[in-house]
């Protein structure tokens, strides 16, 4: 299992969720998948010409011609270990004996994740927001 981007919400309110896709699916009726699935493709970009110094203080740069670059363009890829974004928690089954508690990080605003996470709720879970303020979202009720 990884740590992958996902992308849940509407069109325009978006958010991007980070976490294993088994956990967050955990707790949604609508299962997310990975954003960058299927999407890694090789990009190519122009560079136009320009003059490049050869040395700190090289009072004659020489010119470099316009050229063609490929790179590899991947949405759903991360630098490092680090794991983009703010940091929220879910918990369901609150103090309970099966409680499941599981965090993730989302990047976006966190009134569209909060409004993702009322609409596609399987199950009653407390929200804890990057500040640690709980919301408590019934997912039970139609």
């Amino acid at each position: 299992m990884a740590i992958v981007k996902h992308i849940a919400g509407a069109a325009g309110f978006e958010v991007a969720i980070w976490g294993e896709t088994a956990n967050i699916n955990y707790f949604l009726n609508t299962p997310l998948t990975p954003a960058g699935s299927g999407s890694v493709t090789t990009k190519q970009a122009a560079v136009s010409a320009h003059t490049r110094r050869q040395y700190p203080g090289d009072s004659t740069p020489i010119n470099v011609s316009s050229t063609q670059r490929e790179f590899l363009f991947d949405p759903g890829a991360k630098n490092g270990t680090a794991l983009p974004g703010k940091s929220f928690v879910l918990v369901s089954d609150a103090g309970l004996p099966g409680e499941e508690r599981r965090q993730f990080t989302y990047q976006g605003r966190f009134l569209d994740l909060h409004s993702f996470l009322v609409g596609d709720a399987k199950m009653q879970l407390q929200l804890y927001s990057p500040s640690g303020k709980r919301y408590t979202i019934d997912g039970t009720t139609p």
